[in-house]
């Protein structure tokens, strides 16, 4: 279903996170649920994935994983502090210890000069806390933007594991 790599990465998250006892949680905006289908497609995941949030638009956001009204109104939603509060929001609405987090334009339209399609900001939690990640892929198309955002949320998923 998913390419390799992505399958790889998404079985190595389920068997630290597992090894660790740590559940997790997603919440995607562009991605639209890919990241947590990645997970899920992995036998065993029952046991790590504890939910995931598809926050596609403002209000979902809000209600979904507490994103401030005021703080999507004053950076965007494709913003770093967006992405810090989505992962934030999406421990303190679960039972996940860990999580990540994914809002940006994937495309075709709906770019600006400060902010092109391409644009995605990543935000992952842990017990060692949030952290940032921003990717400029291009206009490379809609699906591979969202291809390379799981694998970057995947990958900030681990560092928050721990692996």
């Amino acid at each position: 279903m998913f390419p390799d790599d992505i399958a790889a990465l998404a079985q190595q998250v389920i068997t630290e996170a597992a090894a660790r006892g740590l559940m997790a949680a997603t919440a995607e905006s562009c991605t639209g649920g890919l990241v947590a289908g990645a997970l899920t497609a992995v036998a065993g995941s029952s046991a790590v994935v504890d939910r995931g949030f598809v926050t596609y638009s403002n209000e979902a956001k809000s209600d979904l994983v507490a994103v401030p009204a005021a703080l999507i109104e004053a950076h965007g939603a494709v913003s770093e502090p967006v992405a810090r509060a989505m992962a934030a929001g999406a421990v303190a609405r679960s039972r996940a210890q860990v999580s990540v987090a994914v809002t940006g334009i994937a495309g075709p339209g709906g770019g600006s000069d400060d902010k092109p399609v391409g644009l995605v900001h990543f935000a992952a939690a842990g017990p060692a806390g949030v952290i940032h990640a921003e990717r400029r892929f291009g206009d490379i198309g809609r699906e591979a933007v969202r291809l390379e955002s799981v694998r970057v949320a995947l990958g900030l998923l681990l560092d928050r594991i721990g692996a």
